[in-house]
């Protein structure tokens, strides 16, 4: 019986030390600026502005999904080439940095109130 609760426990600590985390993704993924509303009694809105080394094989929709996220909330992540021009400031709403970053933005990941998940290449084109 104790045999069975070690290997019990031994299991789940080795599966609790053993997860994936954002570091083990491939792509070389930065986050460079974030922005989370204040607002706690209605829609959470977190934005990220990501800059990523190998866009190749990236893995943008395992990393968008490592984001947090809150029911009814949103959760949109900007990926920037790495060495690219990046906005150093996010704002709310539809627009949510200045238009001259749009070039240099090749992804957006985003996660709708509703847990709807999409990933569109070249979002300002």
């Amino acid at each position: 019986m104790i045999a069975i609760v070690l290997i019990v426990l031994i299991w789940i600590l080795k599966d609790t030390f053993s997860q994936s985390s954002i570091e083990d993704l491939k792509g070389g993924f930065k986050e460079v600026v974030s922005y989370r509303n204040e607002n706690n009694t209605g829609p959470i809105q977190r934005i990220y502005a990501v800059t990523v080394k190998d866009t190749t094989k990236a893995q943008l929709i395992d990393y968008g999904n490592f984001k947090p996220h809150t029911k009814y909330g949103n959760t949109k992540v900007y990926f920037f080439i790495e060495g690219s021009d990046v906005p150093s400031t996010l704002n709310p709403g539809d627009v949510n940095f200045d238009a001259k970053y749009n070039s240099s933005c090749f992804a957006l990941y985003e996660k709708s109130a509703m847990g709807n998940v999409g990933l569109i290449k070249k979002p300002f084109k």
